[in-house]
């Protein structure tokens, strides 16, 4: 079994990718193989709704100047997925919206690519808007059929400066809970 995440962060290496890696950790833990993909300096861009997908079913996106289909390669590969995202004017980044929108859309142009996988997100916030920035990583999981865990509270933790999520023990707490329900989740999923 293999997890792939998606730190959708600017900040390579900060909270989001913190947060994202307490939840491999354990997933780790439990035997199952992880990956981080960090999008930090990516240029990504959103779909352009030109459905090539839809004609060409071949599990591409049509716009090929960026590392899009590696991605979507990964998604598909994996059994289960983690998408992680800061806060961003009560919203997700740029790249982790690219992200969403033409990996979305490439499956569901190819027979929902990642249905009945496990999808989860992680937010890391200043302050407020995290619920709205989880319910947006959900959005994706949920029109591809996929199947969430759940945690010991929303899957966000409190931190601005890069490193002041760990000083969030609830928050932490939340993703290490997040990885061992998924882990479980994942098994069960296989029996």
């Amino acid at each position: 079994m293999k997890v792939v995440a998606f730190n959708g962060s600017a900040r390579k290496d900060a909270n989001t990718a913190i947060l994202l890696n307490a939840v491999l950790e354990e997933l780790e833990k439990e035997g199952i193989a992880t990956e981080l993909v960090q999008l930090t300096g990516k240029s990504l861009q959103g779909c352009i709704a030109c459905y090539k997908c839809f004609e060409n079913k071949n599990r591409k996106c049509a716009v090929e100047k960026d590392e899009m289909n590696v991605y979507i390669g990964k998604m598909a590969e994996a059994d289960g997925i983690l998408l992680g995202s800061p806060t961003y004017f009560s919203d997700v980044t740029t790249n982790m919206k690219a992200l969403i929108e033409r990996c979305g859309m490439v499956s569901r142009a190819n027979g929902d690519l990642f249905k009945r996988k496990v999808g989860a997100g992680v937010v890391a916030v200043r302050r407020a808007g995290a619920t709205h920035v989880l319910s947006s990583l959900n959005y994706f999981f949920l029109i591809g059929q996929m199947i969430i865990p759940g945690s010991s509270y929303w899957n966000l933790a409190i931190g601005r400066e890069p490193g002041e999520v760990k000083n969030d023990s609830e928050g932490m707490q939340t993703m290490v809970n997040l990885g061992k329900n998924m882990a479980w989740l994942l098994r069960k999923i296989s029996e």
